[in-house]
């Protein structure tokens, strides 16, 4: 696929197909991803992948009745968007990951200002090399304080100073979702 056309046709999937994912696509998108640009080659990230529907669903399971009973200290609980969110939560149908197959977390090893942003990049650029394999991501904010605890990280071993950045649901999409639209870019020219 041509580059400017898999931006164009990325989308947030939120349904599934069964069809697992195996290692060796999620090691190809994550061999990808570190080709992202990082402030002075750096390269901050980390990867953690957990594969296998069962074991997802699990962790979304987990994740969804702590945010339930922690939402009002967490971040999420001041955006604008907080009270949609908290509403998402209460629902008993809403699945967190989505029934998604796999689960891939882009972590910064260190809290330098720059980490999450070079994290961030390399989110993305794994988000657009799926949609280039025909794999749909979603990348679930939603999870980050859940995946973020300390008792997370070490049940999952991941050092404690790693901060989470993006947690990514990925999987085979049942359907590709239609664009939403964009809004027309706000330019300033200068000079």
């Amino acid at each position: 696929m041509e580059l400017i056309n898999v931006i164009k046709q990325r989308r947030a999937v939120r349904e599934y197909t069964d069809r697992q994912i195996d290692r060796s696509t999620v090691e190809k998108l994550i061999d990808t991803a570190v080709f992202a640009p990082s402030a002075m080659n750096l390269q901050p990230w980390t990867f953690a992948v957990l594969l296998g529907r069962e074991r997802v669903e699990e962790f979304a399971r987990r994740a969804k009745v702590w945010l339930l009973a922690n939402f009002s200290q967490t971040p999420l609980s001041q955006t604008s968007g907080g009270a949609r969110l908290r509403q998402m939560l209460e629902d008993p149908n809403y699945v967190l990951f989505h029934h998604a197959p796999a689960l891939v977390t882009v972590l910064a090893k260190s809290s330098d200002s720059q980490s999450a942003e070079d994290c961030c990049l390399a989110a993305e650029i794994l988000m657009l090399a799926a949609r280039d394999e025909g794999l749909g991501t979603c990348w679930i904010g939603l999870a980050r304080p859940w995946l973020d605890l300390p008792a997370t990280k070490r049940e999952l071993g991941l050092p404690e100073g790693y901060h989470v950045v993006a947690p990514i649901v990925l999987g085979y999409p049942k359907a590709w979702p239609e664009s939403h639209g964009r809004n027309p870019a706000e330019i300033h020219w200068l000079g």
